[in-house]
């Protein structure tokens, strides 16, 4: 489609045409400036103040040499401009008016509030909602109001400069757009105070401060990619059951708050290699800290992978140390001892809680100087929580302006400095910037837990954010800014959405060739790893996020212009970027026969989630097959001793059909086995999310052999009755 029909398309009635970018009349100006054949460029370096301007025909100055071209130019920049000053006035005063109303239900709130009743009408409190619910529409459409006219700048300016080649203005304009207030202006105020107002209608209760020193936890976390221009809706989806989670050092002005990480290696990468291969045991080490400026307080990190399949679960543990302190920690003098004492003396600690800091402390320093760990990587983004204060049950983190700088290439003095002076300038392949937010939902792991509440699983179905499989922006960092120290590469390297950030890094030997698309490894057989595709199959315009709704008739709103999965898909002309052959719908009707998939539905299905495969789930497989095959050849060996024994006289002949009848369901049970095994074989392989189990065949194959058995038993029964008067 396009621009010109999808600027129409996108008018909103509310806004009228008269508020967006006149694209249609800037056009016309490039049109006539194309026209216009341009004059050969004087090339005088000289001249004279008592000499008169170039003329015309007519006898009128020139600049160019053209009065015509030059007058049209003119008009053209005009335009640009008082566009840009239109579109700026409009913005300010939407927002304007959108804080307004905020504060508005903010002092009805404080009214019900200050009432001496504790009993609210709920007619009353759906009225507020509702407002509530109405302003982050409005600012949800006037997010694509402000996208919609950017994207409309670029264009005319790009067509601009093709067409009039010898006037170029996109650099300068494009410079200019990212000076504006619409454009850099950060209006995520308005995210905090509705965060707010929905708190106070939930009644969210802030539960006990954790004071846990080493403040360890376990729990369940999933990672998506979010592109650009979701993010407010997905922030909008999540503050509706989430309030914004705010440092005490906030001032509320924005949701989001610097956030940095300086991640710990040695020179063979070894914490990066075994990261990446999930070896059971490796670590990450880093340090952390929030805000801009130079650290305070620092949180020293660590996470441990371990495989779920054993029993065990991954964890982070971490304590809080100064920033003078830090020098202790990559020196292994820091005091531990003596801050000990301190913790049980003066801070009122149990000797429990000071004997597990200690062996944290320790383990982390000794980890630093015996695989002599110095600063590799660091990551800065801007992180917005999700998060009841102090209760850890859902928490959800999403990451903006994410970039990875690497810590290579400057004097430690022996730990004493152990991140890069801020203020220094960065090389081209000293940092790269990712192009996609970074969304992550932890679950608390909890005895008894019922897993993630219906929210959490409706955002996750949305069509709005991608999972990528146990992505890691350390992980990520070390294989594009070091490509010549890696041994292999995360599979999410080969993602057509992300290939150019890496290319501006100079990372491209860590990339396949276009016409390739992937390079040997987990994206080579699982091509459903990547949320977008490859070179070769880039679905950065139809792909669809994450799973498929188990329900298409309930689809969760999640803002403007929302649509499920399936609408995408439909308008796309595919199912989540992936084609089918018509042939499909003809082996899935086999396929649910025998394994119905029980109102899960592949049209409303994106192939960017993956469920958990543990080693054990293959041996399953596997195990089910041998016994269904055992079953099959212990009915043929029961089958063939009937036919070999039975007696070959006419009222005997019974015997004989009935073997024949175990037969064949003896071979029914493995043909069943091995069609069972290659079906749920090809789901594992596929990750196909859904159920894998056969609800159906073991009924079926079941009642068959009751029958049988059924009838042999009144056979039996029979033969006995004729035989006891001859007895």
């Amino acid at each position: 489609m396009k621009y010109g029909k999808h600027l129409v398309d996108s008018i909103s009635e509310e806004y009228g045409a008269d508020a967006y970018l006149d694209y249609t009349r800037l056009k016309k100006i490039i049109h006539e400036l194309s026209e216009i054949a341009p004059s050969r460029a004087d090339d005088s370096r000289q001249v004279s103040l008592t000499t008169p301007p170039p003329t015309n025909a007519q006898g009128r100055p020139t600049v160019d040499g053209n009065e015509t071209s030059t007058f049209k130019q003119e008009s053209f920049v005009k335009m640009i401009d008082s566009e840009i000053a239109k579109i700026e006035a409009f913005t300010l005063q939407r927002v304007t008016e959108l804080r307004t109303r905020i504060g508005d239900i903010e002092h009805r709130l404080d009214a019900v509030a200050a009432t001496t009743s504790s009993y609210t009408p709920l007619e009353d409190i759906k009225a507020i909602e509702q407002e509530a619910d109405d302003i982050a529409e409005n600012f949800l459409q006037l997010e694509k109001y402000v996208n919609i006219n950017f994207m409309g700048f670029h264009k005319i300016l790009k067509k601009h400069d093709k067409h009039v080649p010898n006037h170029p203005c996109k650099t300068f304009f494009i410079t200019r757009l990212h000076a504006q207030a619409w454009v850099r202006g950060d209006y995520s105020d308005v995210v905090v105070r509705l965060s707010t107002i929905y708190s106070t209608l939930r009644n969210d209760q802030a539960a006990a401060e954790n004071a846990d020193e080493s403040q360890s936890f376990l729990r369940q976390t999933s990672k998506y990619w979010v592109k650009t221009e979701d993010v407010s809706r997905v922030k909008y989806a999540i503050l509706r059951h989430l309030p914004v989670f705010l440092q005490k050092s906030s001032t509320g002005e924005s949701d989001s708050q610097f956030t940095n990480s300086v991640y710990l290696d040695n020179d063979a990468l070894e914490l990066y290699h075994g990261r990446l291969d999930k070896s059971p045991g490796a670590i990450a080490v880093r340090l952390r800290w929030y805000g801009t400026g130079d650290p305070s307080l620092v949180f020293v990190e660590r996470k441990t992978h371990r495989d779920k399949w054993t029993g065990e679960v991954s964890v982070k543990e971490r304590f809080i140390i100064k920033e003078e302190e830090v020098e202790q920690i990559m020196n292994n003098t820091y005091p531990i001892e003596k801050l000990k004492r301190e913790m049980i003396e003066k801070k009122g600690k149990s000797q429990k809680e000071a004997d597990e800091w200690e062996q944290l402390v320790r383990e982390i320093t000794q980890a630093i100087q015996a695989k002599q760990l110095v600063p590799t990587m660091r990551t800065q983004c801007m992180r917005t929580a999700f998060q009841i204060p102090f209760d850890a049950t859902v928490r959800i983190s999403l990451d903006t302006n994410l970039c990875m700088i690497t810590e290579r290439g400057y004097d430690i003095q022996g730990g004493k400095v152990w991140h890069r002076d801020p203020n220094g300038i960065l090389a081209q392949n000293e940092i790269t910037r990712f192009p996609h937010a970074i969304l992550e939902i932890k679950l608390e792991i909890k005895e008894g837990s019922m897993g993630a509440p219906q929210w959490v699983t409706d955002l996750q179905n949305s069509g709005l954010i991608y999972e990528v499989h146990k992505y890691s922006k350390f992980i990520h960092g070390c294989a594009v800014l070091l490509p010549e120290d890696v041994q292999s590469v995360p599979y999410w390297i080969d993602d057509a959405s992300i290939r150019n950030s890496i290319i501006a890094s100079g990372g491209e030997r860590i990339l396949m060739p276009e016409d390739v698309g992937v390079g040997p490894g987990a994206t080579s057989v699982y091509s459903q790893l990547l949320p977008f595709g490859d070179t070769t199959d880039d679905r950065t315009a139809t792909a669809v996020g994450r799973t498929g709704n188990t329900n298409p008739n309930k689809a969760p709103n999640y803002g403007l212009n929302f649509n499920t999965p399936s609408d995408n898909a439909a308008n796309n002309g595919n199912r989540g970027g992936t084609q089918y052959d018509e042939e499909e719908d003809d082996e899935e009707c086999f396929n649910a026969f025998c394994s119905p998939t029980y109102g899960y539905s592949a049209e409303v299905m994106a192939p960017t989630r993956m469920q958990k495969i543990e080693p054990k789930i293959f041996f399953a497989n596997e195990r089910t097959f041998l016994h269904y095959v055992h079953a099959g050849v212990t009915l043929y060996t029961i089958a063939s001793g009937i036919l070999a024994f039975s007696e070959e006289s006419d009222d005997k002949r019974w015997a004989h059909w009935y073997a024949l009848v175990l037969l064949f369901i003896a071979l029914g049970f493995v043909m069943y086995a091995l069609h069972v095994f290659k079906w749920r074989a090809d789901r594992i392989k596929t990750r196909i999310p859904g159920r894998w189990d056969d609800p159906r065949g073991p009924i079926l194959l079941g009642s068959i052999l009751v029958i049988v058995m059924m009838i042999s038993f009144v056979m039996k029964l029979y033969t006995i009755a004729t035989l006891e008067p001859e007895l």
